[in-house]
């Protein structure tokens, strides 16, 4: 058995506050761990740091090799076998190809250009790559973003046949699946659970219920606290001043021969003051502690719409056309008030063409599309790097720009985040931007196309529990199975 020893590890970026602050623990080079936690709370950073990628203080030591997914490609358009022997150039060919053969996926991949391969093809390849290595411990960030549900099951199987990793994902099922250790990043410290992400979930649980039950307690022993302190300043200060007032008395007998005691009182009494003091301030500081960990996933609002009739969208015998190529053909459905529609399907099978020409772009097409008159639709995309400019720019006139703001700060957005450029933001940040903005629009139709990409269990959570109370209308992307079984999706299947 060998460790990873991470001692009194400290970071910040610069001019920031700390994102790690003296944290200690170790890992066994074995384990399959899931790192999980809010976004923005430092889980990329950590895989950096183990990478040394960033200077820090404190240690991190190991004696294997960390190897970081996805690995950086020099150029999209060289072979696969080109970019291999770049990013291994001491592993044999072979132990790749027993790797893509574990994964199901034929050699001839790495005879093929990068950027032809789909989203699960350059996945599965890079994978393949990394732990084909000797001595390799893989830091895998969020495989799954952009994955078909197919793609997912593959690297679920794939990863739970091997050891020796950290998987940063926020698909609930997959950690589930091939993890057998949990490392959760809190607000104040890092634990780390035996067992997969529900195994975690559910002590986590019943530790914030037993620590919420106990947060009334603690608040009166806070109190209790704080008034003892100001009751023993309070007595300090009182000795203080009697002190100083038979100091400045007359020349009466009966005050002189008092002066040297009320003194000494005086001086102990500010030395006690100023002992009590610092042991409450400890003792408070100790309790508010217990606190600090509860991760708060305070309850959204929808102000969605009825509309007047009740089907909203109809397509009957729809056939995409791209170039003259047929993207897809005869799809039908209809959405009907208080449907949840997930579309499912391969990545490229033509989910968000569906989309595009329900919310009017020009698509070539055949067969029927009837749009009902006056129907507003709030849309995610799936793509953000189209955000420009601050979080205030986003407040079109159709949003309820306090709720926005209210729903930011729920989803825990940062107040300093709303005057930060949003290309600066990291993509789970603004990713929650469209999807507060969504949320605060009132509409009859919501149209989400792969919303959860980049976002935190926590907040995955809070997204179930709004859709599940107000029951809006929607039509989704979604390759999350836990949250659209959770949400009571309706699937429907594009070859």
């Amino acid at each position: 058995m060998s460790l990873i020893d991470v001692k009194n590890l400290t970071f910040a970026y610069d001019g920031g506050e700390n994102i790690f602050d003296n944290v200690s623990f170790s890992l066994d080079t074995s384990w399959r761990a899931g790192l999980i936690g809010r976004n923005g709370r430092g889980k990329t950073t950590f895989l950096r740091l183990l990478t040394g990628g960033y200077e820090y203080k404190g240690s991190i030591s190991a004696c294997v090799d960390f190897e970081y997914f996805p690995f950086d490609v020099p150029d999209p358009e060289w072979l696969c076998f080109e970019i291999a022997e770049t990013a291994a150039p001491d592993t044999e060919q072979w132990r790749i190809i027993r790797e893509l053969n574990l994964m199901n996926t034929a050699e001839e991949l790495l005879y093929r250009p990068f950027n032809t391969l789909s989203g699960g093809e350059q996945t599965r390849f890079m994978l393949a790559v990394l732990f084909a290595k000797e001595n390799a411990f893989l830091l895998i960030d969020e495989p799954t973003n952009h994955l078909d549900a197919d793609a997912r099951t593959v690297v679920a199987d794939y990863l739970r046949k091997k050891s020796g990793f950290i998987l940063v994902s926020h698909d609930r099922e997959l950690l589930d699946s091939c993890t057998d250790h949990t490392i959760s990043i809190n607000r104040s410290d890092i634990q780390i659970c035996k067992g997969s992400f529900s195994v975690w979930y559910e002590n986590k649980r019943l530790a914030d219920e037993a620590a919420m039950r106990e947060n009334e307690k603690l608040h009166r022993d806070i109190n209790r606290l704080r008034a003892a302190a100001a009751q023993t300043s309070q007595w300090a200060d009182s000795a203080e001043r009697k002190q100083y007032i038979e100091k400045n008395a007359d020349s009466d007998a009966k005050f002189k021969g008092r002066r040297p005691y009320y003194g000494e009182k005086s001086r102990r009494m500010q030395q006690q003051k100023k002992n009590i003091v610092r042991r409450y301030s400890n003792m408070i500081e100790e309790k508010e502690g217990l606190l600090n960990n509860i991760e708060s996933a305070a309850p959204l609002k929808l102000h969605c719409e009825d509309f007047r009739i009740r089907t909203l969208a109809q397509l009957k015998d729809i056939s995409v056309f791209y170039g003259g190529k047929q993207v897809f053909k005869n799809i039908s459905f209809t959405i009907n008030r208080g449907d949840i529609i997930r579309l499912c399907g391969r990545n490229g099978c033509g989910k968000s063409s569906i989309i595009k020409l329900l919310l009017g772009y020009d698509i070539s097409y055949t067969g029927e599309l009837h749009i009902a008159n006056g129907l507003k639709i709030s849309y995610v995309p799936q793509d953000t790097s189209q955000l420009s400019g601050t979080v205030s720019g986003l407040e079109t006139a159709g949003t309820d720009v306090p709720l926005f703001r209210t729903i930011l700060r729920k989803l825990d957005f940062p107040r300093a985040a709303f005057y930060k450029p949003l290309e600066e933001m990291s993509e789970g940040q603004r990713k929650k931007v469209l999807i507060a903005r969504s949320l605060s629009e009132r509409a009859n139709l919501y149209i989400w196309d792969e919303p959860l990409n980049f976002i935190d269990i926590y907040t995955r959570i809070q997204l179930e529990e709004v859709i599940k109370k107000y029951r809006p209308t929607m039509l989704l992307v979604e390759h999350d199975s836990v949250f659209c079984r959770s949400i009571g999706a309706t699937a429907i299947t594009m070859a």
